[in-house]
This record gives structure tokens, C-alpha cells and sequence, in this order.
């Protein structure tokens, strides 16, 4: 492989903001899956990912794809996507199962369940790094490329118009999307560094506090904190956990909390027990991405209700880490279920993914 620019490449990150910003920026919406540059050179393809590692190997029909609708010669940044099984919206959980170390399992998924890659930048064409043209010029290009892609290579939907940029925010997270992204029109590309903005949805929740882990640096310490919702038959559902607390406040919560502490016996999450020391509160919970590391924890008994911020839920559980708000004292645990949760009105993906006009 000869490309003027090589593997592996880190993408150019995004930082948070509350709202969408006004200016010269392109908007787009904020793809749920893994972030990708692709390689390619003839029949030489390769796949990196946000951590600088191929993911080759785990998409196969993809390679095949880039090779049948990618230039030649090229360098694309985008977005490794899973349409779920209903066909209208993102299911990134499926998406996680597709990395898989058994060669079989890899090839079996690829057909069962194959994946998508939505463009939405280009890093090089040909002989020429276009990483130091205005993004402006580079999306123009891979319009001309990709505009008219029917998959499973898209070309991601862009927009000057702000209020078309909020449209897309509050539709398209019916179709499983993460929000939208601003992009200066005259920015390069700046591999690692936080030059685009990202406008994600966020939320409250009031849930249970189930249980704790400890942290890393001593047993002492709080790392994190278990949350459950109960579901329509009264059953206290496992939906994620809140982490982020100042070293200090970590101590103090281990404290704090003993109380409350109680045996698997008189737990919601009885069945708990008897995977003391390894995976719980939910066996398969990320097991490929953990390392093997303990995952077992301390059960507390369901009196405390905290308040927490989220973005989006992915089936039962958040899709991403919730933010602690506040404690909840005034609130009934009984009362927290999902039936508090905003549930956004559901949106045709298969509109965020049609061909885009030149």
C-alpha cells in the first residue's frame, strides 16, 4: 500500500457543546457507531479505527464494498454502522457482536448480520493529501465521489442551514442517530485535535441505586455506582452505571453508603450471587470489551434514588455512561420506571441514508 497519507491515522475528534452553533460550519448528523478511516489502495484495503488499530479482519464484507464503490486510490473518514433488524433505526449493540476473535463466527455474522459505512470525509484522492484543503473542498469532492451510493457505502447528509440542523436533531433520533456535528467550513483536517463540535441529546432520569464497585486505586473508594429502573412486571432492571466523582467525594460516598449495604439474599439481584468475582451485574456485559476484568460488585439495599444525565438509551439500558445531577431523597424507589423516560418519535433511516443530491 502507497497513499500519500498511511496507516494508521487518529480522527479528528469533536468537542461537546449545548447548542448548535451559528457561522460558517456544516452540519451532520452524528452517526452511533465505530469510527473509521479507511485505506485503500487497488485491491489493498484497510480498516482503522479511533484507536489507531485495523478492524479489517472483522468486516469483511465491507472490504469487498470499499473496493466496488471507493475510488482507487483513496483515504474516506466515516462512520461503521448496523441497520437492526427492523430496518429503521441504528443497534449498535449489534454492531458490538461483530468483534469477534473466532474467524468463523466473523464470516457467519458478515452474512447474518451485515454492516454499513457512512462517509463523511476525505483525508486523500490519488497522490494528493487533501488534509490541509478547507473541509468545504473535501466534502464538495466526496460528493462527486459518493452523492449518488445506494450502500452499503453512504455518503452522510450535510446542510448550511441551521434550522435544517435542528430538524435533524430533535427527527433523526428516532432512527437511532447520536445528534449533529458542526464542521468549519474552512477547517482542515487535524488528525487527534478537537476541531469539529458535537450537539448531542441529554436527559434526566430518576433511578435506583443498586449496588456499587469499587475503584482501582483502593477498596475504600467508590468507582462506580449500579442504576436500576423497574420495568411493567415490578422488576428492577439493570440500565447502567454513573462514575465520575472527585477523588475526595469517592471516599466519602464508600462511607456514606455502607448502610446501605445487604446480601445478594435480599437483593433484586439475587440471581447475582452466584457470580460473585466475575461478571455481573449482567454475565454477558461487555465481555470483549472488558478485558476480563472484575465486573462483580457490592449490593446496597434499593432505598437510594438518584437523578442522573443521559443521552440516549440503546434497548433497556443507557447507551453511554450516565452523569451524576443530584440525590433524590424526595423520591419514592417504587416510582422510578421507564415509563419517566422520554421516548424520541421514531424516524425512517432509511431517509438519513439516501443517496445525496450533487
Amino acid at each position: 500500500m502507497q497513499l500519500p497519507i498511511m496507516p494508521p491515522v487518529s480522527p479528528m475528534l469533536s468537542k461537546s457543546a449545548k447548542a448548535i452553533p451559528k457561522g460558517d460550519y456544516s452540519f451532520e448528523p452524528k452517526w452511533d457507531g465505530f469510527r473509521s478511516i479507511i485505506f485503500r489502495d487497488g485491491d489493498e484495503v484497510e480498516i482503522g479505527s479511533r484507536n489507531e488499530r485495523p478492524m479489517t479482519r472483522y468486516f469483511p464484507e465491507l472490504v469487498e464494498a470499499f473496493k466496488a464503490q471507493l475510488p482507487p486510490r483513496c483515504v474516506v473518514d466515516g462512520e461503521i454502522i448496523l441497520v437492526g433488524p427492523s430496518g429503521d433505526r441504528l443497534d449498535f449493540d449489534g454492531l458490538q457482536q461483530r468483534i469477534h476473535p473466532a474467524n468463523s463466527r466473523v464470516t457467519m455474522l458478515s452474512k447474518q448480520t451485515p454492516a454499513r459505512f457512512v462517509a463523511f470525509d476525505l483525508l486523500a484522492l490519488d497522490d494528493t493529501d487533501l488534509t490541509g484543503r478547507p473541509f468545504a473542498e473535501r466534502r464538495a469532492t466526496l460528493v462527486e465521489l459518493l452523492g449518488s451510493s445506494m450502500g452499503p457505502v453512504h455518503l452522510t447528509p450535510a446542510t448550511l442551514d441551521n434550522n435544517v440542523a435542528e430538524e435533524w436533531f430533535e427527527q433523526f433520533e428516532g432512527a437511532g442517530l447520536d445528534g449533529v456535528v458542526a464542521k468549519p467550513l474552512a477547517g482542515t483536517y487535524q488528525p487527534g485535535k478537537r476541531t469539529m463540535i458535537k450537539i448531542k441529546h441529554e436527559r434526566t432520569a430518576d433511578c435506583v441505586v443498586a449496588g456499587y464497585r469499587v475503584h482501582k486505586s483502593g477498596p475504600d473508594k467508590i468507582g462506580s455506582l449500579l442504576l436500576g429502573l423497574y420495568d411493567d412486571d415490578g422488576t428492577l432492571v439493570s440500565v447502567g452505571v454513573i462514575g465520575a466523582f472527585a477523588d475526595a467525594r469517592r471516599k466519602e460516598l464508600f462511607t456514606e453508603l455502607q448502610p446501605l449495604v445487604t446480601t445478594f439474599d435480599d437483593h433484586p439481584w439475587a440471581w447475582a450471587k452466584q457470580e460473585e468475582g466475575t461478571r455481573t451485574p449482567r454475565n454477558s456485559e461487555g465481555s470483549r470489551w472488558t478485558g476480563g476484568k472484575d465486573l462483580s460488585f457490592t449490593p446496597l439495599s434499593p432505598d437510594l434514588v438518584v437523578e442522573v444525565r443521559y443521552e440516549h438509551m440503546e434497548g433497556v439500558r443507557f447507551r453511554h455512561t450516565a452523569q451524576f445531577s443530584r440525590w433524590r431523597p424526595d423520591r419514592d424507589p417504587r416510582s422510578c420506571t421507564y415509563e419517566q423516560l422520554d421516548e424520541p418519535v421514531k424516524f425512517d433511516l432509511g431517509e438519513v441514508l439516501a443517496p445525496q443530491a450533487r
